[in-house]
């Protein structure tokens, strides 16, 4: 039967047919943006399941038995949680929004929980050490903006949004200790991340030791029949189905998305902390310009994970130029977030300054005071200071292949360039020639640019 999914596909893969290379990716781009809102109800239960499976790592306890809970005739709660460690939303987080969407146009209730006490723990999932406690101020203002960063994965009219302070506030220590008593505490100490810690030395509060246990108190309490979050959740999430269970509910199906790599190419996951992450409060043009200077090797993970494409689609896709590629994944993402008339004219920019022969025609390029920061590395001045390249590990790739240059610029001359070598990145801006006094200087690192004055 057809359904409104795959007409779609069948349209969009006509359009790639057509037009294999991406010369004029708008059509593509508009049938995106249709199906990032598409009504996925006509889908079957079973082929619902198959489209959520696709993007996830591991479902709980399966697919098959997802197809049946997708089968009930009636809404759903799926519940999604973040905890306010930071300011910043990123893409990272946006793959497990992505699939709550499609519950949502599935029409099911997706729940957003903000953990404004759960993350005065932290959690403590694959950390080495202990994470600095939050006050009650760092949370308010890391959290203060999560509902307008996250509103274009959600239809808010339709979802709910809200603080598990609301519940875990008025717990009472009785009530938390009766939850505790019926939970064996292997289940906590047989965790790797937990065992490696404490060979190692490291500290290990028993706060953290039972954030898992809080955390499925959230769970309780919205009677979640689905969770969502990335596989780094796992095992806080089969502790959520514990307590469940142990609170007389039914057990939630778990669906434990990728972990994507960060922008800089390490091999690293995207986080914040490492600052190899795109936020989704960035400006259009930092959004676009830090997917322009990922890796092309990214590519089919970061497509999987963040559009809407289908595996046969991605299939065509990775026929075409890398570079166009890209550019339509940097374009539908910038448009998902901040409209698609910004992600035009952040297109636009990145190709205007990239265009052009000289760097000096450019007129928004970051700039850094030679002089004053002469003991800063090359690769801080680009991370640190200017803040154009996410992180020092991804200034040291690009110097290795090759894209570390020093660009001098004499009035209307060729430009001369230096190539830098990935110890160079390392080295103080003091150690770089000086540029004559009627020329001007760059450093480019890949994509992104910085001049010396």
């Amino acid at each position: 039967m057809s359904t409104r999914l795959s007409a779609s596909h069948d349209a969009l893969m006509s359009l790639l047919r057509h037009d294999p290379d991406l010369r004029d990716p708008v059509a593509v781009l508009d049938a995106l943006a249709r199906r990032r809102g598409m009504d996925l109800s006509d889908l079957s239960p079973t082929d619902q399941a198959a489209l959520l499976a696709g993007r996830a790592h591991t479902l709980l306890p399966g697919q098959d038995a997802l197809a049946g809970l997708l089968a009930a005739e009636r809404p759903l709660t799926v519940k999604f949680g973040i905890d306010p460690t930071a300011a910043d939303v990123h893409i990272g987080h946006a793959v497990p929004m992505i699939v709550a969407s499609r519950f949502q146009r599935m029409g099911h209730r997706v729940v957003f929980i903000v953990g404004d006490v759960t993350g005065k723990i932290g959690d403590p999932s694959g950390r080495s050490a202990d994470r600095p406690a939050l006050t009650d101020d760092d949370i308010r203002a890391n959290m203060a903006t999560y509902r307008r960063q996250v509103s274009p994965f959600f239809d808010f009219d339709r979802a709910e949004f809200r603080y598990n302070s609301e519940w875990l506030g008025p717990l009472t220590l009785p009530r938390f200790l009766d939850v505790l008593a019926r939970l064996p505490l292997s289940m906590s100490l047989q965790r790797d991340d937990f065992r490696e810690r404490l060979a190692a030395g490291a500290g290990l509060s028993t706060a953290e030791l039972v954030y898992s246990v809080v955390m499925a108190l959230d769970s309780v309490e919205v009677n979640a029949d689905v969770e969502i979050g990335g596989l780094d959740q796992l095992l806080n999430m089969q502790m959520c189905r514990r307590v469940m269970e142990n609170a007389g509910q039914r057990a939630e199906h778990v669906v434990a998305t990728v972990l994507i790599e960060g922008t800089d190419g390490t091999g690293e996951k995207m986080s914040k902390s490492r600052g190899n992450y795109v936020g989704l409060a960035f400006p259009p043009a930092d959004v676009y310009g830090r997917l322009m200077s990922a890796p092309d090797r990214l590519l089919p993970a970061y497509l999987r994970a963040l559009t809407e494409l289908l595996d046969p689609e991605i299939d065509v896709l990775s026929r075409a130029h890398p570079m166009a590629v890209k550019a339509l994944l940097a374009s539908d993402l910038t448009a998902t977030i901040h409209g698609a008339a910004a992600a035009e004219e952040a297109r636009k920019a990145f190709t205007a300054r990239f265009s052009r022969r000289r760097f000096s025609e450019v007129t928004d390029l970051p700039t850094v005071d030679r002089a004053g920061n002469a003991d800063l590395t090359v690769a801080d001045v680009l991370v640190r200071l200017a803040g154009a390249v996410p992180s020092r590990n991804r200034v040291r790739a690009v110097a290795a292949d090759g894209g570390l240059r020093l660009v001098t610029e004499h009035g209307a001359g060729v430009p001369e360039t230096a190539r830098l070598t990935a110890e160079d990145a390392d080295r103080p801006l003091a150690d770089l020639p000086a540029a004559p006094p009627d020329a001007r200087t760059f450093l480019r690192c890949g994509r992104a640019v910085v001049e010396l004055r």
